[in-house]
């Protein structure tokens, strides 16, 4: 006999005392129940319709209730196929073959290894890396982020990995940002330092995106696929965050013309619509494992359902032109924001390209960095202006669905604009 209590679920208890919720005490603020969506815009279960300024965890690059995607995933589950891993099938077949073809040139004619986020894609990524050069350091940015996995905190330079230090011995920081010649702190410099022999593998962010939004100088990416084949180094993109249309190009490296030996995927690679993550593999790296096991897979890698979301998200970019239109949006964000650090003396930077950008903001007389306090005064404004974006120290993030209109972006602009305004000059 149910108690009365179950019975009306009015009743039930919050959320939070169910089921954790990420990066945060439990007891900091309730989560917000999402029930529906359209576009770039989401429906709560108090009625209210929010603005996504931030693709919910910057996946959500197609927006929500996409028809396509909804077709796409209902039909994956009405086919309700149950595979292991090593097995082939119709969507696993086409979400290769349209990764393939969207890649840069130099992965054309490589393998795909499917797995379910990108912190994964960037593990496999290193343990191909390890596997194909024989070598154990690989080197990342001081400021970079590759996911919250044990593995991939110890190749992270971000405060995240503070209490999990496992004593991982062959990750070797690079103390960046976009020192990609010879000289002191260059990549060069380090590699030599470390000894080339011992270095199997350099792992940098397309753009950094979590850690502040810093895109590289023009030819940074040519410079470091040159270095990485002067050494005998492996070059690997992590894109789970800048694929996909976040910076106007299918991924960032492409505004280089260049090609990574590995190029990882996540975030937008299924849109959020399914849990998915991929390794891109150039030919070279694939042929090395004709004849030796490749030692990388757990159970539910190329699960059906994210196979079918992979396929259909491309498929998408494609048919809509998502990614030619993020770069015309993003050349208004350009020619605007600039404009708020001229009437708004409390705004330190604007940086960005594409929909991927941040905003750093100082106290009001641009002493030093806003507080914590000033930036939790924030998060209520934007609250009751229904805005989801993400923040970070005294950084706030513009990344919209691709799928967003220039009028929304306009409208969104300006009440994120609304909401600091209200905090910094009340």
């Amino acid at each position: 006999m149910r108690s009365a209590r179950s019975a009306n679920p009015s009743q039930q208890p919050p959320q939070a005392n169910k089921a954790f919720f990420t990066w945060a005490a439990q007891k900091d603020g309730t989560p917000i129940e999402i029930i529906g969506g359209q576009g770039a815009t989401f429906l709560t279960a108090d009625g209210a319709q929010w603005m996504d300024l931030g693709s919910m965890v910057w996946n959500a690059n197609l927006g929500h209730g996409h028809p396509a995607m909804r077709q796409a995933m209902m039909a994956a589950a009405e086919r309700s196929l149950v595979v292991m891993p090593s097995a082939v099938f119709p969507d696993k077949t086409l979400a290769a073959e349209r990764l393939l073809d969207v890649a840069p040139p130099g992965l054309a004619s490589g393998k795909v290894f499917l797995c379910l986020s990108g912190a994964e894609a960037n593990e496999n990524a290193v343990k191909i890396a390890l596997q194909v050069t024989g070598k154990k350091k690989i080197i990342f940015r001081s400021r970079s982020y590759h996911g919250a996995t044990l593995g991939m905190l110890a190749f992270s330079g971000d405060s995240r990995k503070q209490g999990f230090d496992v004593g991982v011995s062959v990750g070797v920081s690079w103390e960046d940002p976009y020192v990609a010649g010879p000289g002191p702190g260059s990549l060069e410099a380090l590699i030599e330092a470390q000894g080339p022999d011992t270095v199997a593998a350099v792992m940098l962010e397309g753009v950094v995106g979590a850690n502040g939004v810093y895109p590289p100088p023009r030819s940074y990416y040519r410079n470091i696929r040159q270095i990485c084949d002067r050494y005998g180094v492996l070059f690997i993109a992590d894109e789970v965050l800048s694929g996909f249309g976040r910076t106007g190009r299918w991924f960032a490296v492409d505004h280089d013309g260049a090609s990574p030996d590995l190029l990882t995927c996540g975030k937008g690679l299924t849109g959020g619509y399914a849990p998915g993550g991929a390794v891109i593999a150039s030919g070279r790296i694939a042929r090395h494992f004709d004849d030796l096991p490749l030692r990388c897979g757990l159970t539910n890698y190329a699960h059906p359902l994210t196979c079918a979301a992979i396929a259909a998200a491309i498929g998408v970019y494609k048919e809509e032109a998502l990614i030619p239109r993020a770069a015309r949006l993003g050349e208004w964000m350009k020619r605007h924001l600039p404009l708020w650090t001229r009437k708004r003396p409390f705004v330190k930077d604007v940086r960005g390209v594409g929909l991927l950008w941040a905003i750093e903001l100082n106290e009001p007389d641009g002493s030093k960095p806003a507080s914590v306090a000033r930036m939790k005064q924030l998060a209520r404004a934007l609250q009751s202006e229904k805005i989801h974006l993400h923040k970070r120290d005294n950084m706030v993030f513009l990344a919209p669905p691709l799928v967003i209109s220039e009028a929304q972006l306009k409208d969104g602009v300006e009440r994120l604009g609304a909401a600091i305004d209200s905090v910094w000059s009340p």
